[in-house]
């Protein structure tokens, strides 16, 4: 029964390194790895070649073997001494009664794997001698695996050669210094090996070593060097090593495959990678080996090389797959490819595992890449879903910046800032996305009502990194809010950065035409000249609207500007929200000033008739000529509300120069009538000249100060009387009404200083205010 054990233990063996040489041989043809005379291996030869039948016995008894190896290795006292080749008897080659015989067919051989120059047909040679001390020595010590990998190695080396049907029948020599060599190689000793034999030369000018010991020296250690090259990672070496020494490439020497293909990846051969784990795949057996080529290939070649190499996989015994352990990682691999290439189509088989895997175990990086996977492929809704389910897991700067572009795709930039504020500085990538959310926060249309923290960060994260969009965005920003000044500063900070910055450009031209500073407008005209027809072709710009703004940058195409310093830092801070003065606890004292008088807005007209507008009718029925002529009669008589009727009816007329007056009227007529905003609206319904629109706007502004003053809105009153200062000069009346807005905020200096200065023009108001402020500050030294 043991015998028989062992028996098929050695016919298992041996068909396993015929398998080896057969897969070592196809190696060779598929790969194209050159012999040791080219030192550039390129072409692969493919296919296999059939051996002729060898002549001669080929009969190799595997069981005789087995046993032979077996009795050697077992430790009977009865045992002969294995050291001595003359104890064994030769055995016979007829079958034994009890155990059948096992004859080996000679394994299919392949060509050298890039075949030499062909030689032209000469006589037939008488077949080589073929050493096998080698194999002796193996079987003479017990040694099954190296006894098999010589067998395979000389059939590999001589395509005709049967091994005998029992090695261990061969007398040994007796060469006690060779066996003593044959135990240095089986050690890995082969420094000492080489020596021992450079020895023994230099004493006996007549010995030669055996070739079969200095061919196996040389394979042992073209392996070293293969392996040390493939560690220091000189590819091309491994390739010229694996080249010159082809009985390494077989299922036997697998570390030597996966090493040899991943130098063939690493030299911009992939096809040929790829072919060396396909050949691994389609020859070799072990499990645990097919696996790990997988894995490993896995690392190197890209989704469409893998899918090809997937499609070798062997069903399980109980009908599942090979790689069935290894698919959700196969999944997460792909899909990361995936988020690297927009246009790479991953199958829907790993989309869904992966889903599968993100709901079931909950890892927050199996969101990750789905999400990323979603985004690259404009699939916003679901990206947005998968970042969230990401941050929820691990709030961290990738889930963030993500979430982020899906949230300024999704045209919600107010939230991609704030979620990504935690993260600006996390990387240049972080940075950018976040300063993408500025820039598309700040365009929104109508603009966004941000609170004063949310500006003053945003501002400083822009002025640090000196980011050009979100600059000129402020400034259009501080437009809409009629902010002109501040407007002017964030136009002229952009440009300081980015000299070329068109749209910057644009924008502080026509914030300096409704300052009217044409000095300004005419430098930037010139400075443009022949680079924007629209700066350079400027004309009226009281029509344009304040709150035009340039796209925002696009998502996934965002750097950060790297232009000059800026010499002077932009306001961008609103104004507090109002409060009273208190004085102490308990007292609160509101401390109001006179109206002021307005000041009427004159402006040269064409002659009007003032008759016939004394008695009331209605305006429609007139002519659009004949109305505006009596909305400036009623003007004149001071009948606002019905010279309002009049211009609307006038409006009406196809003449543009018309319907010029008659906006124009009838916003001098809402300003009469304390009607601000409605004078605003007025003077859109017909483009005005830039004279009217800034008078226009001075009155308007004036209008609003005084409207806020009475209601006690004193910081509203000072934005109203800030921007109306940008337009024309203040006058003593609105500056004794900002001392006061000062004295009712507690500013107590600037209050004092305001009402000096309007005090030294002889102002009784003014005075009166010193007083005002004297008495809440010092209370005890006043009478």
């Amino acid at each position: 029964m043991k015998s028989s054990l062992v028996a098929v233990s050695a016919a298992v063996v041996v068909a396993t390194l015929v398998t080896g040489l057969k897969d070592r041989a196809a190696l060779q043809e598929r790969f194209g790895l050159g012999s040791a005379g080219k030192p550039a291996p390129e072409l692969m030869m493919m296919g296999r070649i059939k051996p002729e039948v060898p002549a001669g016995n080929s009969e190799f008894n595997v069981q005789l073997v087995a046993d032979k190896i077996e009795a050697i290795t077992s430790p009977s006292p009865s045992a002969p001494d294995t050291s001595d080749s003359d104890a064994v008897a030769p055995q016979p080659a007829a079958p034994q009664p009890a155990v059948p015989q096992t004859v080996a067919q000679p394994a299919p051989v392949t060509p050298p794997i890039v075949s030499a120059p062909p030689v032209p047909q000469q006589a037939a040679a008488p077949p080589p001698a073929v050493d096998e001390s080698a194999l002796r020595y193996f079987a003479s010590r017990g040694d099954k695996v190296r006894l098999q990998a010589e067998i395979s190695r000389l059939q590999a080396l001589y395509p005709n050669w049967v091994p005998p049907a029992d090695p261990l029948a061969v007398p040994q020599n007796g060469d006690k210094q060779l066996e003593a060599m044959w135990q240095l190689y089986s050690d890995g000793r082969y420094a000492e090996l080489r020596k021992a034999v450079a020895d023994r030369q230099a004493a006996d000018a007549g010995w030669q070593p055996p070739a079969d010991l200095l061919d196996r020296l040389d394979v042992a250690e073209g392996r070293a060097r293969l392996v040390n090259a493939s560690d220091l990672k000189q590819y091309a070496t491994v390739v010229d090593i694996a080249a010159a020494t082809p009985s390494l490439l077989t299922c036997s020497e697998i570390d030597v495959l996966w090493r040899v293909a991943e130098a063939f990846i690493q030299t911009e051969r992939a096809q040929r990678g790829q072919d060396a784990y396909a050949y691994i795949l389609k020859n070799c057996t072990n499990p645990a080996e097919r696996q790990a080529t997988v894995e490993k290939a896995s690392t190197l070649l890209a989704y469409q090389p893998m899918q090809a190499l997937l499609a070798l996989e062997r069903p399980a015994a109980d009908g599942s797959k090979e790689f069935d352990a290894i698919r959700d990682n196969l999944a997460r691999r792909f899909m990361a490819e995936g988020d690297d290439d927009p246009n790479l189509a991953i199958a829907p088989d790993y989309i869904a595992r992966l889903e599968k895997l993100a709901e079931t175990e909950g890892l927050a990086s199996d969101a990750l890449l789905l999400g990323w996977y979603q985004l690259r492929r404009n699939n916003d809704a679901d990206a947005e879903k998968w970042f969230r389910a990401a941050r929820a897991k691990q709030d961290s700067a990738a889930a963030s910046q993500g979430l982020a572009l899906a949230l300024i795709a999704r045209k919600a930039p107010e939230e991609a800032e704030d979620v990504m504020f935690r993260w600006r500085a996390d990387s240049d990538d972080a940075t950018a996305t976040y300063l993408a959310a500025t820039a598309n926060l700040m365009a929104l249309q109508p603009p966004a009502d941000l609170a004063e923290d949310v500006l003053h960060r945003i501002a400083i994260e822009v002025i640090a990194r000196k980011y050009v969009p979100t600059a000129q965005q402020f400034g259009w920003y501080a437009r809409s809010l009629n902010q002109f000044q501040t407007a002017a500063r964030w136009f002229e900070t952009a440009l300081a950065w980015k000299p070329d910055d068109e749209p910057s450009a644009y924008g502080l031209v026509i914030t300096r035409e409704q300052l009217s500073d044409r000095k300004g407008v005419l430098d930037l005209q010139r400075a443009w000249a022949g680079r924007s027809s629209r700066i350079t072709n400027l004309e009226d710009t009281s029509s344009l609207s304040p709150n035009a703004v340039t796209p925002p940058p696009g998502k996934g195409a965002l750097a950060a500007q790297q232009p000059a310093q800026s010499t002077q830092r932009p306001q961008t801070e609103p104004l507090p929200a109002e409060r009273r003065v208190i004085l102490q606890p308990g007292s609160e004292v509101v401390v109001r000033a006179a109206r002021p008088a307005m000041d009427t807005v004159t402006v040269p007209r064409g002659p009007r008739q003032t008759r016939g507008c004394s008695t009331t009718i209605d305006a429609g029925q007139l002519k659009p000529a004949d109305a505006l002529s009596r909305g400036w009669c009623l003007m004149d008589i001071n009948r606002p509300m019905e010279a309002i009727s009049a211009f609307e009816a006038a409006l009406q007329s196809p003449a543009r120069k018309v319907r010029e007056d008659a906006a124009y009227g009838q916003s001098l007529a809402y300003l009469r009538a304390g009607l601000s905003g409605n004078a605003a609206v007025a003077a859109t319904k017909a483009p005005q000249n830039r004279q009217r629109a800034a008078e226009l706007q001075v009155s308007i502004l004036a209008d609003r100060a005084l409207a806020a003053f009475d209601a006690g809105r004193y910081r509203e009153t000072l934005i109203y009387l800030d921007q109306r200062a940008q337009l024309q000069q203040e006058r003593i009346d609105l500056m004794v009404l900002r001392g006061y807005c000062y004295l009712n905020l507690k500013m107590y200096g600037d209050a004092t200083r305001i009402f000096e200065a309007a005090a030294a023009t002889g102002s009784r108001d003014a005075a009166r205010g010193l007083a005002d402020v004297r008495n809440v500050t010092h209370p005890d030294t006043n009478n």
